[in-house]
Order: structure tokens, then C-alpha cells, then sequence
């Protein structure tokens, strides 16, 4: 006969630790996996607190810009003190009332500190009710899952520098960098990217209630072979079409919608040339078309020399373009024009090194009559929004 022999106690002791080891460490994640889903801390002048001070910041980039009715300007980023797109980052809000002069940080949006969810991908955006929508994502890792989601908050008096500002909501999965559009019908779409799938990541999710709710109607495939952050922007051609620029491995990928954004052609190369990279196109106030990317139309270069350009057949055809900024590290253009048409972007430059966030402007017709003294008038223009954690 067999019989077991008795576990000392040094061996127990250590089964036990082992077991509530794991336990611990089960418990925790599982709580990690479940609070990017909280809403975040919202953090009233942050460069005057201990954890966000400007100085500790060693990354900042991923700008977007909106204008008021009245004509006060607000700047969202993300940033963090590491140099790197990590748990630390959080999202920066800051405001203008002499046309970018000067800028105050209002707000950070910070999940959690140092971790495990990190808030990055802001947009801000001027709704046509007269709201301000900020908008950001929150994840914990790995990148590709359901943590990534968007959330949103809204204020109905942008015009002050200190408004009040609504619950921050979960509107959607994935992840949202680029503006949203209105639609001929009066619906608010979004170009969400659904990290977490496959197949139709890059969704246009709709609301027909002014952001009350929201819902996911369609999504265009993007091959994995050539996918990259989707990143994708949404025009509505004057024939009711809409058209879905994507942010590919080989730069732009396009598809078309004849049914309102439910079904999606099969996403193929754009003519526009571009590197893996944010770009910008919106519609003005003329009704013409306006794209800024890096370098002509037709060519494919490396992250420097933002281009603006002019479309009057609905993207078949651009103009010339105006230089912006020709440095190499410029990138992720955003902007709005204004209702006296001037067109203000932003873009960050160096996200490590120099760490700036700037903005500058320039109206359709600096595109259309371009030349070397626009350009120079565009350089003048250039203001410094945010030089992070560089003195």
C-alpha cells in the first residue's frame, strides 16, 4: 500500500502564494479589462497639477482644431511623460480667444495615470446646433480588441473659455481621428476604425438624433495585406454619393457608397499619393473640395512638405498646391474653415524631439493664386500651440 506523503509546511506555504498569486493576478486583469471601459477623470487646468505638468511631457502630437461661432478657437492633442504612444498618454484641451496668439490648457482627459488605459486619437468638432464634441478613445492593450472605444462629451456654450461641459459617453468601439461629416439628409456620420476586426473595419456609424444616439451602418473592407489605421475620412459628392478615403500600407485607398453609407464598392488605390499617414479633406463654404497631404497630388513622399489643395469637379481634378510646411516630421493635419472663409489647420511636427503643436491658415484663394509670397504669408502666419515638455 501507497500512501501520500505529508506536505511540509514551507511546501504549503508556497501552493497557498501561488494560488492567491494567481488569483490576484486574474482578479486585476480582469478589472484592467473592464476599466477602459469608465469614464474618465477630468482634470481642470492641468499644466497646474502635479501629475500633468507641461514640463514632465516627453510626447505630444495628434492635433485637431475647431472655431467657434464667435470665433474662439479650441486645440485637442494627446500627450504623456514618456516618449512614446503608451498607458501614460491623455488627452489635452486648450483654447483661444485672439485668433491662436495665445492658448490656455483648460482640461485633461485622463482615464487612469500611468495605466493600463491610455486616452489618445482626440478630435474636436463644431456641430452645426452650435455644440462643441470632443472626442478621444480609450484602450487597454493588445491594440487589436473591443478595449478601443470612442467617447465624447459636449458643450453648448463654446464661446467661453470656461464652459460647461456634459457626462463623457461611450458612443462606439474603435477608434475615431478625423471629423465628422453631415450628411445631405441631416444624419451626423463618424469614420470610426474597428481595430478589432477584420473585415469592414473602416465603419461609418450614424446618428439621426444630433448625438443623442448613435449606430453602426456600414464598413468597407480594407484587405489585411495592405492595412494599416484605417484613419478614414468621408465626403459626400454633390450627386449624394459618398466617398471613403482610407489610410493604407501604400497610402489612400477609395470606395464609394450609393446607398447612404450601408454597403461599401471594394476598397482600391486612390490617384492621390501619400505615404502611411493622416491627411485632411473637407468641404468649404464655396462648395469646393479642400485636401492637405504630404507633397503633389500625384507623388508619394516620406512625412514632410504639407500641401493644400483645391477641388471644384468633386475630387476628379486638384489645383496646385500651397506649401504649409516643408520639414520633415510634420504630420496629421486637421482644421476648419471659418465663416469669413479662412481655413485654419493644424499639425504636429516632432513628436519626441520639438514636441509642437502648431497652427496656421490661409483662405481658397492663397490655394488657387498660389505663389511664393503666399507661401511666405503662410509661413508668417504659423503659430506654436503647444511645445510640450520642451522649454
Amino acid at each position: 500500500m501507497c500512501y501520500a506523503k505529508p506536505l511540509n509546511m514551507r511546501t504549503m506555504y508556497l501552493k497557498l502564494t501561488i494560488l492567491f498569486l494567481g488569483l490576484f493576478i486574474n482578479i486585476s486583469y480582469a478589472v484592467d479589462k473592464k476599466s477602459h471601459l469608465e469614464p474618465p477623470e477630468i482634470i481642470k487646468n492641468p499644466a497646474k497639477t502635479v501629475d500633468h505638468p507641461v514640463e514632465s511631457r516627453k510626447f505630444t502630437g495628434i492635433s485637431s482644431l475647431a472655431v467657434s461661432q464667435e470665433g474662439r478657437f479650441w486645440t485637442v492633442w494627446y500627450t504623456g511623460p514618456t516618449p512614446a504612444e503608451d498607458a501614460n498618454n491623455y488627452v489635452v484641451l486648450a483654447t483661444s480667444s485672439d485668433k491662436g496668439e495665445t492658448w490656455d490648457e483648460v482640461l485633461a482627459i485622463d482615464p487612469d495615470g500611468s495605466g493600463p488605459v491610455r486616452a489618445f486619437d482626440p478630435e474636436v468638432w463644431m456641430a452645426p446646433d452650435g455644440k462643441l464634441w470632443v472626442f478621444w478613445a480609450q484602450q487597454v492593450q493588445p491594440a487589436r480588441s473591443t478595449s478601443c472605444g470612442v467617447w465624447a462629451m459636449n458643450c453648448s456654450n463654446p464661446n467661453s473659455g470656461n464652459p460647461e461641459w456634459s457626462v463623457p459617453v461611450r458612443v462606439t468601439d474603435g477608434v475615431m481621428m478625423c471629423k465628422p461629416v453631415i450628411l445631405s439628409s441631416g444624419e451626423w456620420a463618424l469614420p470610426v476604425s474597428f481595430w478589432h476586426l477584420w473585415e469592414e473595419s473602416a465603419k461609418i456609424v450614424v446618428s439621426n438624433d444630433t448625438g443623442k444616439t448613435w449606430d453602426v451602418r456600414g464598413g468597407v473592407n480594407v484587405p489585411r495585406e495592405v492595412r494599416n489605421h484605417d484613419e478614414h475620412m468621408i465626403v459626400e459628392r454633390k450627386d449624394g454619393s459618398l466617398w471613403m478615403l482610407v489610410r493604407t500600407l501604400y497610402g489612400i485607398g477609395e470606395s464609394f457608397s450609393y446607398d447612404s453609407g450601408y454597403s461599401w464598392t471594394p476598397l482600391v488605390p486612390s490617384k492621390i499619393q501619400h505615404p502611411a499617414a493622416r491627411f485632411f479633406i473637407s468641404r468649404l463654404n464655396s462648395g469646393n473640395l479642400l485636401l492637405v497631404k504630404h507633397g503633389p497630388v500625384d507623388m508619394k513622399i516620406q512625412r514632410s512638405h504639407l500641401f493644400a489643395f483645391i477641388s471644384k469637379d468633386d475630387g476628379y481634378s486638384w489645383s496646385d498646391g500651397l506649401l504649409i510646411d516643408e520639414r520633415p516630421g510634420v504630420s496629421y493635419p486637421d482644421g476648419q474653415q471659418f465663416s469669413d472663409g479662412m481655413i485654419y489647420i493644424t499639425y504636429d511636427f516632432s513628436r519626441t524631439k520639438d514636441q509642437n503643436i502648431l497652427m496656421t491658415s490661409f483662405s481658397e484663394e492663397d490655394i488657387t493664386g498660389s505663389s511664393s509670397r503666399k507661401i511666405l504669408e503662410v509661413y508668417q502666419r504659423r503659430r506654436v500651440i503647444s511645445r510640450g515638455g520642451v522649454k
